[in-house]
């Protein structure tokens, strides 16, 4: 009994791994993380005339934690492998979140090279950061 049980959590062990094996180089190759926001790559970014979102974001905060998923979901189609996203931390780099002028944590705002495109505050619908996200493009 002991060896059939052993057996078995070994077999699904294996093919876990295996799965992950797999999935993990096809889910980083298309993932589009942020990163945090540093003024030097930024002004690189817009330079490039790449797209860019800003997140303005705290760990705390329910509505960030709503939109990570969407973010990520989104993020990840091909039209936005060339995305720069940079998370400003909404409690620790209050400078920067005044330079951007934003009030709360929560807000997206995307650029098309250094001219800005749009933003949004709270949001939490899949259809409009998409959509927000599509003027950066």
């Amino acid at each position: 009994m002991i060896t059939r049980r052993f057996l078995n959590g070994a077999l699904m062990a294996g093919a876990l791994a295996g799965v992950l094996a797999v999935a993990a180089p096809v889910v980083s190759a298309w993932a589009n993380t942020a990163v945090p926001f540093s003024a030097e790559a930024f002004k690189a970014a817009q330079a490039s005339g790449s797209p860019i979102l800003v997140e303005i974001h705290a760990d705390w905060c329910p509505t960030c934690k709503a939109q990570n998923p969407i973010l990520d979901k989104l993020t990840a189609e091909p039209k936005f492998k060339d995305l720069k996203i940079f998370r400003v931390d909404f409690d620790a780099m209050k400078p920067v979140v005044k330079e951007f002028g934003a009030r709360m944590q929560s807000t997206l705002i995307v650029f098309k090279g250094s001219a800005e495109q749009g933003r949004s505050v709270g949001d939490t619908k899949e259809a409009s950061i998409a959509a927000l996200l599509d003027k950066s493009l």
